[in-house]
């Protein structure tokens, strides 16, 4: 009896040690469930929700880019897009070569799509063209059947009203490569569908008119198929952009230079800097690019001697020839070593140790003071006012002027030219500098190298009374160069009677009657009647004369290469009483610089005061002048 009280004392507390442990680990489950259910709730509800749903970026409206008077350069239309999913085509270069008998497909652009769908998943679409006509996308749908896994859809099309007008100045855009991606932390560049600036101001100011992506959210299953959409909520377009140009001067710039080979022209507001007209010829269709170039037009684009790609306004770098002669005038005069009373004469050559330094007048131009050496443009004056003052007075004053270095203008890819130093030659080539080297530096030619932007800079300084204005492009709080910088812009330190000399030699160039410019003059009737323009021309060589070539007369010869004919360039400003707008013109290969650049830069001025006229002056702020503020 006692035994069996013991065993059943001994199985009750077992008992309640197993009813104990069940107790607490039923308590401790309770603890958990309530910690995971209430009090991380919030957690594991968006981890719930994460695997079910899936966020996408939406690429925005990309920003338009406008004239100064309003008008698009650069927008955004709908278009119709086809694009391939990779698991539907199952023979995805099958799909597209068939494909290709509706649109222009290549065999390039169909190794490049097939390329990019393997590096993504097989469900995803991948874009194989956004441009399409009406005509294309009938024949894709009428024959839908045969291509398994095509589709249409619409989307935005980079246009630019303007075409190759203004492709130097805009540039374009496109998908970005794999340095855009790296280098960049904005999302968008990892979408498909986005494109980023690849030239000009659309480089230039991506960030600006990329805008901000939005968010779209999908329902997904567990390997990331679509199902359905929960929500949309839209990004922000991007900034729209207004630039000094005005489009119709840029219109009369370009159908005015393309009767040329190869040239560019600038025109820049003097009081402020403004860039009126940016125009280089040959040009491109910007559009074109909104697809993969054929291999063949990309070739032709590329290998073109006339450089089509190329902005030459800011890209192409040229000997200034005599239009650098107002800056070894104002060298010498500053420096004291020339006054209004001296006098030079020119027989027709100088002589330095055995070396003969010739002027373009065979015999010469006698005697001759520094007005009338500007308007003569006298080679053997300015051999001796380089001497005179040395190659790096030469460039000092040069760098006041904007020549030697890049202006910092809103545009990728500016060149700064060159202007040469006793040390520059050292360090670039290891060799000294020769006393020969300064007279021809003297008259723009040796190493000297500008930009035409550089050229009509440096006459809009001459113009404005010797004041530091800076080209731009694009106004308003996006820009990127500081604007208005007419009257509170630095003065560059030169002796008003030394200016006034340098500007009566440029008006005398055009107005006198033995100026070297005088088909550049301005027509004295209807609105242009009172207005003169001043200017100087130059002719560059491109290749040394030789002293045979030059006995001969072969350096003379019409029949030569065009790309051995001489380059022809201008510089003027206008009018001379009230300066307003200043030029500067080169024509590739053109021979005569009063000839055959003269009468453009006075054209392209002719045109922007007839504008002005018409239309209203504009302020730098986008108002006419007699508008409120």
């Amino acid at each position: 009896m006692r035994q069996e009280t013991e065993r059943a004392r001994s199985f009750t507390r077992r008992a309640c040690l197993v009813g104990a442990a069940e107790l607490g680990l039923f308590g401790m489950l309770s603890g958990r469930l309530w910690q995971l259910q209430v009090k991380e709730n919030e957690q594991y509800r968006l981890l719930a929700e994460n695997n079910r749903a899936n966020e996408r970026l939406i690429v925005p409206p990309r920003g338009r880019i406008l004239d100064l008077r309003g008008r698009p350069l650069a927008q955004n239309i709908p278009t119709y897009r086809v694009r391939v999913v990779r698991e539907q085509a199952r023979d995805l270069k099958a799909v597209l070569a068939n494909l290709a008998r509706f649109i222009a497909l290549d065999q390039a652009h169909i190794d490049e799509i097939v390329a990019r769908a393997a590096r993504q998943r097989a469900f995803l679409p991948t874009e194989v063209r956004n441009d399409l006509t009406f005509d294309e996308v009938a024949k894709i749908a009428v024959n839908s059947p045969e291509l398994p896994g095509v589709l249409l859809d619409q989307g935005l099309l980079r246009s630019y009203p303007a075409g190759d007008l203004f492709s130097h100045v805009l540039g374009y855009t496109g998908p970005a490569s794999r340095d855009d991606i790296e280098r960049e932390t904005d999302p968008l560049f990892r979408l498909p569908d986005f494109r980023t600036g690849k030239a000009g101001i659309e480089r230039a100011y991506d960030a600006e008119l990329r805008g901000k992506a939005g968010i779209e959210r999908l329902e997904v299953n567990a390997i990331g198929r679509e199902i359905r959409e929960l929500d949309n909520i839209e990004g922000d377009s991007g900034d729209d952009l207004t630039l000094s140009i005005d489009l119709d001067l840029q219109r009369y710039a370009f159908e005015r230079l393309s009767e040329h080979r190869a040239a560019a022209a600038v025109i820049v507001e003097i009081a402020t800097g403004a860039v009126r007209c940016m125009a280089s010829v040959p040009s491109y269709d910007p559009g074109t690019f909104t697809n993969p170039l054929p291999p063949d037009v990309w070739a032709a684009l590329r290998d073109d001697p006339a450089h089509p790609l190329i902005n030459k306004c800011v890209r192409g770098q040229y000997p200034p020839g005599s239009t650098f002669k107002m800056m070894t005038a104002l060298a010498a005069l500053e420096a004291g070593v020339v006054t209004p009373q001296t006098r030079v004469n020119c027989p027709g050559s100088m002589q330095l140790g055995n070396l003969t330094f010739h002027c373009w007048r065979k015999g010469g131009h006698g005697s001759l003071n520094i007005v009338q050496a500007i308007a003569h443009s006298c080679d053997v004056f300015f051999y001796e006012m380089a001497r005179r003052v040395g190659v790096d007075t030469l460039a000092q004053t040069s760098h006041r002027f904007g020549l030697g270095a890049p202006l910092g203008i809103d545009l990728p890819g500016e060149q700064g030219g060159i202007v040469p130093t006793v040390a520059w030659k050292k360090k670039r080539f290891g060799q000294a500098w020769q006393r020969g080297e300064t007279l021809i530096t003297g008259i723009g030619q040796g190493y000297m190298l500008t930009t035409p932007l550089q050229l009509a800079v440096m006459t809009a300084r001459l113009a404005n009374g010797g004041r530091e204005v800076h080209p731009w492009l694009v106004r308003g709080k996006d820009a990127h160069v500081a604007e208005g910088t007419g009257g509170n812009a630095n003065s560059l330190g030169l002796k008003p009677e030394n200016l006034k000399l340098v500007l009566q030699g440029m008006f005398d160039v055009v107005n006198a009657n033995y100026g070297t410019g005088r088909g550049a003059a301005i027509p004295q009737n209807g609105i242009f009647q009172g207005i003169r323009l001043a200017g100087k021309s130059g002719t560059a060589q491109v290749r040394r004369i030789s002293m045979a070539s030059r006995l001969s007369g072969a350096y003379k010869r019409k029949n030569r290469p065009w790309e051995e004919l001489d380059h022809a360039l201008f510089v003027a400003f206008a009018p001379f009483d009230d300066p307003k707008y200043a030029a500067g013109v080169i024509v590739e290969h053109g021979e005569g610089g009063a000839k055959v650049a003269g009468p453009v830069a006075r054209d392209l001025i002719m045109k922007a005061i007839e504008l002005d006229h018409l239309n209203g002056p504009l302020t730098t702020a986008g108002r006419k002048t007699d508008e409120p503020a």
